[in-house]
């Protein structure tokens, strides 16, 4: 019998921020959380509290007790979870078509000779 694999949990645009915090450092407090957003985000502490109790509850982050504070820490990894975030966006918005996508998106954006070339190199390693 075949194990079911787990569902990415969705993350809304508020709890993206307080993900890449967490990834970026591995593990971390409420607290540390908190000083890290402090002069990014116009939050209050409760806040980010109620995102991280929220996180928890999707699966998305858990979480060890160390004295009296929670230490936080991902339960998914952040580049599968961008991959199928991504993803999503991409069928709900442009019906899972990548090159319209990509080509609405690049018309858009300034990109500087590096960034073209590091595109460039991804499609080429895509054609072999």
């Amino acid at each position: 019998m075949s194990k079911k694999k787990a569902e990415m949990p969705k993350i809304s645009d508020a709890e993206w921020v307080l993900m890449r915090v967490i990834w970026q450092r591995k593990k971390a407090t409420a607290n540390e959380v908190v000083q890290a957003l402090e002069g990014q985000q116009d939050w209050k502490p409760k806040t980010i509290h109620t995102l991280l109790r929220r996180l928890t509850d999707k699966g998305a982050l858990g979480y060890e007790k160390s004295g009296r504070e929670f230490v936080f820490h991902p339960l998914v990894e952040r580049e599968q979870a961008e991959r199928v975030h991504s993803r999503s966006f991409i069928r709900r918005i442009f019906e899972g078509q990548a090159v319209p996508f990509l080509a609405h998106f690049l018309e858009g954006e300034e990109l500087s000779p590096e960034e073209i070339k590091a595109l460039k190199a991804i499609l080429e390693r895509k054609l072999k």
